[in-house]
């Protein structure tokens, strides 16, 4: 590649057209945050930088939840009266006080944009596929079709600390394979755990293939070191080169490292940037590993510490799911961690608390592969491919409705069940949540009606809000405290404002189902569920899915306010920026 290639992507036109839809996003979920109040003028919607001579104009449909529907090509910029090309480092720049954010942030989040408007411009080079035919398409390419991103955030693909070539070499849209690099630590340092019935050197066996053991091996012994000292962790290439071999050079220099090389394998990126699916072998575990790299607020590394519970959580959680009647009738099940190592450098520990990026830097896990599980006719995606459309506005959903050959109500009943119905009964018979956006689920499908929906990101991401759960020890870090109020946020924030919002609009921005009837079903499926389990009454009246309102919780304000942590893990209800209301599109239904 010549350095002219590596930016190829950033033509003018490309440039301005990813500028436009940024700000399309920016309009739209600031004014959903309430951050901006657009001014109604005629026909359109008018908001005003921090000294008033700015204006940017546009058109908009107002939907349930609070939710813009911003028309792209609708939007123009002026100041004084002349018209300015859009340009979403200026428009942050302009509303700098309206937006809140400080000296400080500003700088790093404008980069975090123009990282994202970067590869807004690469994903508008590639070949345009419709939604028609993304949905009869596999799972990977699938996954490497997406072009949003998180639906709220609007700096989304910051990844701060990739450079050009990293970029095309590791972002999951670029679809460019990657062969991870293999590591030996010194056992004194590092610890594998895993799974009841997974054994170390089988399960090794099965990951690697016993020629590439023998050459991890040959490495090791042939520095005159024993082999059975060490246990073996995968790392990141960009992690490698960047982090591991310089701010671990200590640990390299006194052998507690060696680099053992590539392995044999070939990955491709998933949409959560350091999740790696083995292409070579489909039915192989995915690979997390450690990534040092800022994206949407936090620096996307893997504790060693959480790294020891891992394996123990997800088989408590695969358990409880098995034995629940109504968790199994669903379908549900999850891709379980099965196997987790981390690496702890003591100097760094010594010298840093527990949330330290530093204590982040070395800790990989394996997951579960959902390939070899399906049955006969049946495909997967992941549910963030729900929200996508495509160039012409269409939409996965709509045209996975096409293909099912169902009612458009009929098939959101059916993915209801599969993935809202067992969300409920996990918060109303075990005060259990997750955290249940488009990347951290799969769906099953069958001729596109979704079949059953599959769980993934278990041991980082879920909670018991019971501070007095009877846990096991090994499971006890999940346990939360969060006040009574906030508690059925986990539904009405994760679930209705950050994925079901879009989705109803979407669908009905494409005249498939209307955001009433959609509602409909999202009521009809809670009372069926609540009319199915009497026995959990008391706590359907304490936690009402059918009040007035719910408070408005803002994710971006995070973001805007923190950029490098969002939020404090040792108080995660605590970081909440909750500002007034939002009409419950369940109440009175």
């Amino acid at each position: 590649m010549t350095l002219a290639d590596s930016v190829a992507h950033l033509s003018p036109e490309r440039w301005d057209l990813a500028n436009r839809l940024l700000l399309r996003k920016a309009l739209a979920e600031f004014a959903h945050e309430r951050l901006l109040t657009p001014e109604a003028e005629g026909d359109t919607y008018v908001v005003r930088s921090d000294d008033k001579l700015t204006s940017y104009r546009f058109s908009a449909v107002r939907r349930g939840l609070d939710h813009w529907q911003v028309d792209a090509d609708s939007i123009s910029r002026s100041r004084e009266g002349a018209e300015l090309p859009l340009a979403a480092l200026d428009f942050f720049i302009e509303l700098k006080e309206t937006l809140g954010l400080s000296d400080e942030i500003l700088p790093m989040y404008l980069e975090e944009i123009s990282s994202t408007l970067s590869g807004t411009c690469y994903k508008l080079t590639k070949p345009r596929v419709s939604a028609r035919e993304l949905a009869g398409a596999s799972f990977q390419d699938i996954e490497t079709g997406m072009t949003e991103g998180h639906p709220c955030f609007v700096a989304n693909n910051g990844r701060l600390g990739f450079g050009v070539q990293e970029y095309l070499a590791y972002a999951p849209e670029t679809a460019s394979p990657v062969r991870l690099v293999w590591l030996a630590a010194h056992r004194s340092r590092a610890a594998f755990t895993a799974g009841a019935g997974v054994e170390y050197e089988e399960f090794f066996r099965r990951e690697l293939g016993e020629a590439t053991l023998e050459r991890f091996r040959g490495v090791l012994t042939g520095q005159g070191l024993d082999a059975d000292d060490y246990l073996l962790i995968p790392v990141h290439p960009w992690q490698w080169w960047n982090k591991l071999s310089v701010t671990f050079a200590a640990e390299v220099a006194r052998r507690n490292l060696v680099c053992l090389g590539e392995g044999d394998d070939e990955y491709l990126a998933q949409q959560s940037i350091r999740t790696f699916f083995n292409r070579t072998h489909p039915g192989k575990n995915y690979v997390k590993t450690a990534l040092s790299v800022l994206n949407m607020g936090f620096m996307r590394g893997l504790s060693a510490a959480y790294m020891e519970a891992t394996p123990a959580i997800n088989d408590w959680l695969a358990r409880l799911i098995e034995n629940d009647p109504v968790l199994s009738a669903t379908g549900l099940t999850i891709i379980r961690e099965q196997a987790a190592v981390g690496y702890r450098h003591l100097e760094y520990e010594r010298a840093t608390d527990r949330y330290s990026p530093y204590r982040k830097m070395l800790a990989a896990l394996w997951r579960e592969s959902p390939v070899s599980r399906l049955a006969e006719g049946e495909s997967l995606a992941t549910m963030a491919a729900l929200l996508h459309t495509d160039h012409d506005g269409a939409s996965f959903a709509g045209a996975l409705i096409e293909r099912s050959g169902q009612a458009p109500a009929d098939w959101l009943r059916g993915y209801l069940r599969a993935y809202y119905v067992p969300l409920l009964h996990s918060f109303y018979a075990y005060d259990l949540v997750f955290m249940p956006h488009g990347e951290n689920v799969i769906l099953v499908l069958e001729d596109g009606a979704v079949r059953r929906a599959v769980y993934k990101d278990i041991a980082e991401e879920i909670a018991v809000m019971d501070p007095d759960a009877a846990l096991p020890p090994e499971v006890r870090r999940i346990r939360v405290e969060v006040p009574e109020d906030k508690k059925l946020l986990s539904i009405f924030t994760d679930v209705f404002d950050c994925f079901f919002r879009f989705l109803a609009a979407n669908l009905a921005a494409d005249g498939v189902l209307t955001e009433d009837r959609f509602w409909d079903a999202v009521a009809e499926i809670t009372r069926e569920y609540q009319e199915a389990n009497p026995q959990l009454a008391e706590k359907f009246e304490r936690y009402d899915m059918f009040a007035p309102d719910f408070a408005l919780s803002c994710l971006n304000r995070l973001q805007l306010r923190n950029n490098k942590q969002m939020v404090d893990l040792a108080d995660p209800s605590g970081a909440l920026q909750l500002i007034g209301t939002l009409e419950n599109p369940l109440a009175g239904r």
